[in-house]
């Protein structure tokens, strides 16, 4: 398939067409977007002073993950390692943990590099992907809870464990599933391993974009009360809906599914986009905070921004895996 290339006399750089058209739109939007934060507040002061710190937010998250694919595996592993440090940092610092609970605690982030590491070793070991599968949900939760009774931490165990344990599965080990995408060889997929990572983080934060704005347009019957007020049937229908169709409008482009299974993973994707945003907010209220934290300015925390992916990541993968990728 065509595309850009450039090469040196020691290098070749080379973009696949569907990637460098989604580059582009990315592109165009951002481009909208900023015109608009322009605009929209001098029009309606005080309505929209939000817009600006988002926007410039927005470029520098795509630059940062664009660049990471067009630079390969490598580099979008280690991004993605920075970002689940990020995220667990924020997640175990609000999160009721005590002074007592440092050894779990060190654990946890001692997990980040093996998880990742698994991910630099799938080339070493014929069946590191099997290791992947197993080691942060069964192992570092079987060595955490031993290492827990082995010092006597024994007040509040069962607490300790099962907070350090869900951050550590939802920072470190579903968000590495976006790394291991890459992993994909470029002969299973219309744009190798960067198309399928792309297509996953466009699909996931259209499904964010696309609720809203049908919730701001027609929404009227909340769907979470208690957990996320603003929320709402219709947004949730709207967004799905409109997800689900350009999800399998484009996935012949950036994907190898058939078209029956492109519509089973468009109607499933954006569901679980909806739960990972939703489970998020019902952490946050838990905790009694807004945002996990404000390293993102108009965003909040890496959790805020992530949070439809932490879900939506391990079903894209293990579903693409399980119809079309043959090489997990």
């Amino acid at each position: 398939m065509s595309g850009l290339s450039v090469s040196g006399d020691n290098w070749a750089f080379n973009v696949p067409e569907p990637l460098l058209f989604g580059f582009l739109g990315v592109l165009a939007l951002l481009v909208l977007g900023t015109l608009a934060a322009f605009v929209l507040p001098a029009l309606q002061p005080g309505k929209w002073s939000d817009l600006g710190p988002r926007m410039r937010s927005w470029w520098v998250m795509a630059l940062l993950v664009g660049g990471a694919l067009l630079l390969g595996w490598q580099v979008t592993a280690v991004l993605f390692a920075f970002i689940s440090f990020l995220a667990l940092k924020e997640y175990l610092t609000l999160a009721p943990t005590r002074k007592e609970d440092r050894l779990i605690v060190l654990l946890a982030y001692l997990a980040v590099i093996l998880n990742y590491g698994l991910i630099f070793a799938d080339s070493l070991f014929e069946d590191s992907y099997q290791i992947y599968l197993v080691f942060t949900p069964v192992y570092v939760f079987l060595i955490a809870a031993a290492a827990m009774a082995w010092i006597g931490r024994t007040d509040g165990y069962l607490a300790t464990v099962g907070i350090v344990h869900w951050g550590t599965v939802v920072c470190v080990y579903n968000i590495g599933y976006i790394a291991y995408l890459m992993r994909v060889p470029d002969n299973e997929a219309p744009a190798g391993g960067a198309g399928l990572v792309f297509f996953l983080i466009f699909i996931t934060q259209l499904n964010d974009v696309a609720q809203y704005c049908w919730g701001k347009a027609f929404g009227r019957t909340k769907i979470t009360p208690k957990v996320s007020p603003n929320k709402t049937w219709e947004g949730a229908i709207g967004g799905w809906l409109t997800t689900a169709a350009v999800f399998f409008w484009l996935a012949p482009y950036f994907t190898p599914l058939s078209p029956v299974h492109a519509a089973i993973l468009g109607i499933i994707l954006p569901m679980f986009g909806f739960f990972g945003d939703i489970t998020m907010s019902a952490v946050k209220r838990d905790i009694g905070v807004k945002d996990t934290s404000h390293l993102i300015p108009g965003h909040g925390g890496v959790l805020d921004r992530l949070d439809s992916l932490t879900f939506a990541a391990p079903v894209y993968f293990h579903l693409l895996a399980y119809f079309a990728i043959e090489r997990f």
